[in-house]
């Protein structure tokens, strides 16, 4: 088997890479997806909330688990991503039940960044890490290389680094988790000094008009969230690289003058072209490479990127665009569930592999992805602030209690909702219910509603 070299002689893990160990991967993904689709159990719970709320908690974070996941069929797959995209407020206190809930989920956010920076460690920086035996592991990349990946495990180690200073952190839980996540990343701040660096020198230089801008995907797809697109020059993975970059400076992984020497121009030069290129028409484009001159058609619900990512809104050039944007996905109906603010990640299906023409159609593109639309709900709110105004407060509430209602139909927080508002359910993916990422939800209402959907206090 093609692999890396461990970590070192005493290391607890080992970690592969290469075409061999990327054939034994696919095959533990097979036989997980076989597993699920024929020994899933559905379980048909209350459709009480706050019965639904502890059920999730209590399965997202059992003391068993190894590592965060969701409740999906790909879930024995490990996605560093996540942690920037789907579980940033793991350790918000108030969506903890109680003490015991909290220590669980300081000890297996703890256990979960620690493996992805021995991964770093070993040099293996990939989409996806697939369990293969005892502290043995597989790095894959499904289906390009990461944008998001080192983004994903600096917001994980953030938080746990953080977990103390909310205004209601009263757990002892969150306080020892602080302690723990300051001294990880003093033992592998080098590492991810050296990670950060190769993901700057890997940027590419992309010409238009004149001007010189630097892509991460200028001549081949990289991959975010939604990587099953397998496009070029996306708006989101370069939004992902500089989230990476200002999360490592806000960290003290590098420094702001060592990051811009390498890049060749000031950080806020860098996003400020990405805003002029990817904004040229006034709105943001999904992709550089979209023809369809019909701004609906150019534009995903991705855009909205992550929690604390590209967006800070504090321009007013910048809130131009996002309303704008916005604004699009609101107008056309091709956007949202029938009767519903649920909102659809683009208005057509994406290209597609073979693999997703079989086994999952629409997973990108005509489905929703709750968590997608809380972002939304959440960078409305963003907006507000930012902008003085009402705009978008009362469309955020409209999606969050819609995805509340869903939750409730649906028996559990959905990762995925039919372009008819139905489970998501297909010959491999017989449903999914997204425990882990029900925290967010929580955070984002308490945010848009002035009081929390639910308090155990």
């Amino acid at each position: 088997m093609d692999m890396k070299s461990p970590v070192s002689l005493n290391s607890e893990y080992r970690f592969y890479e290469g075409p061999v160990a990327t054939c034994v991967a696919n095959g533990i993904q097979a036989a997980n997806f076989l597993g699920d689709r024929f020994l899933r159990r559905t379980l048909r719970l209350s459709s009480e909330i706050g019965e639904l709320y502890a059920h999730s908690m209590n399965s997202a974070f059992s003391a068993t688990e190894s590592f965060l996941v969701t409740g999906a069929p790909h879930a024995t797959a490990y996605y560093p991503r996540d942690f920037a995209w789907f579980y940033p407020d793991v350790l918000d206190p108030d969506t903890i039940m109680d003490s015991e809930d909290a220590i669980r989920r300081v000890r297996l956010l703890e256990r979960s960044v620690r493996l992805m920076l021995e991964a770093v460690r070993a040099g293996v920086v990939t989409t996806t890490i697939i369990p293969a035996g005892r502290n043995r592991y597989i790095g894959v990349n499904y289906f390009s290389r990461p944008s998001d990946t080192l983004l994903g495990i600096l917001a994980g180690l953030e938080q746990i680094i953080t977990a103390d200073q909310r205004a209601s952190a009263s757990y002892l839980g969150l306080s020892q988790g602080a302690h723990a996540g300051r001294l990880l990343l003093n033992e592998y701040r080098d590492d991810l000094k050296k990670a950060i660096i190769q993901l700057a020198t890997s940027l590419e230089p992309f010409d238009d008009n004149g001007t010189g801008y630097l892509l991460c995907d200028a001549a081949a797809p990289r991959s975010a969230a939604t990587d099953t697109r397998a496009e070029r020059r996306r708006f989101v993975t370069n939004a992902c690289v500089y989230a990476t970059f200002t999360r490592a400076i806000e960290l003290e992984v590098i420094g702001i003058s060592e990051l811009e020497q390498l890049l060749g121009r000031e950080l806020s030069q860098y996003k400020a072209q990405l805003l002029s290129l990817f904004g040229a028409r006034g709105y943001i484009r999904h992709s550089l490479d979209c023809r369809n001159e019909l701004p609906a058609s150019c534009v995903a619900l991705d855009f909205v990127n992550v929690q604390r990512g590209f967006w800070d809104l504090k321009r007013e050039s910048e809130r131009a665009l996002f309303a704008a944007t916005t604004d699009l996905i609101l107008a056309d109906p091709r956007f949202r569930v029938p009767n519903t603010s649920h909102f659809l990640v683009s208005t057509n299906n994406p290209r597609r592999r073979m693999i997703h023409k079989i086994a999952s159609p629409s997973y990108q593109g005509r489905s929703s992805w709750p968590t997608f639309n809380v972002e939304f709900a959440d960078r409305m709110l963003d907006y507000d602030d930012f902008s003085g105004t009402d705009t978008y407060r009362s469309c955020a509430r409209d999606i969050l209690s819609d995805i509340r209602a869903a939750t409730e139909l649906h028996g559990g927080y959905q990762e995925l909702l039919t372009e008819k508002g139905l489970r998501y359910v297909t010959w491999a993916y017989k449903g999914a219910v997204a425990h882990s990422w029900f925290p967010r939800f929580l955070t984002v209402w308490k945010r848009a509603f002035g009081t929390p959907l639910l308090d155990w206090k």
